[in-house]
């Protein structure tokens, strides 16, 4: 039986580990709230909107901060093993890969920004599409971190492929768009940003889903075909 100084220091530990993982949610729930709206204001040219999604890029980065910090505290002070020490290292690289996510959300909102006064600007389904996809991949892989669910972040790995052959598609279209209108070139390379940004989404939400495997399982599936 353990005494109440040895509970006290177990106690602690369970806290500390649920606060890191409370974390995460609140840093996987910020970015996709970021790059919805930053989606939105390209859609409606609402150049307020995309500033505020900007601004939020400063609290996704201190939010980074102080989970990684408290993942190193944790490290140093509890000395964690086996499954913790798995988990504790697979959230410092997944906060890095939810912190990329915010950026391409920026990245979006500034497209926006400088696409608001383009007249005749025509956003293809294929990229709300992607959108779509690259946002539940977000979720489902942060859902899949936290119910160590390695059936879940295996269907995240499958659902990239999808994201990648809509954003050929739309990358083919506004190529097609330069050709047919020369004279809107610019406006159509700015707009043709979009689907990379929003592949680069679905791409770190792929890393986070190979982490996930490895936390759980130990097994490292990142360039394995797991399906």
């Amino acid at each position: 039986m353990m005494d109440k100084s040895n509970v006290h220091i177990v106690k602690q530990f369970e806290e500390e580990l649920q606060t890191i993982k409370d974390g995460v949610v609140s840093l996987g729930a910020l970015v996709d709230n970021m790059i919805d709206s930053a989606m939105r204001a390209l859609e409606t040219r609402d150049v307020k909107l995309a500033k505020e999604t900007i601004e939020k890029d400063r609290t996704v980065n201190n939010l980074e901060v102080e989970i990684d910090d408290l993942c190193i505290t944790t490290l140093a002070l509890r000395q964690p093993t086996a499954s913790d020490l798995r988990l504790i290292t697979t959230v410092m690289k997944v906060i890095s890969d939810l912190e990329r996510m915010g950026d391409m959300g920026v990245n979006i909102a500034e497209r926006a920004i400088g696409l608001a006064e383009e007249k005749g600007l025509t956003i293809s389904p294929e990229i709300y599409q992607m959108e779509k996809h690259a946002r539940k991949m977000l979720k489902e892989c942060i859902q899949a971190f936290i119910e160590y669910d390695t059936e879940l972040a295996s269907k995240v790995l499958k659902n990239d492929d999808i994201v990648d052959n809509l954003n050929r598609q739309a990358l083919k279209k506004n190529l097609e768009e330069m050709i047919r209108n020369p004279t809107e070139i610019e406006r159509d390379m700015q707009l043709g940003f979009i689907p990379r940004y929003l592949e680069r989404v679905a791409d770190h939400a792929t890393n986070i889903a190979e982490m996930v495997i490895f936390m759980v399982k130990g097994k490292v599936v990142r360039h394995m075909k797991v399906f």
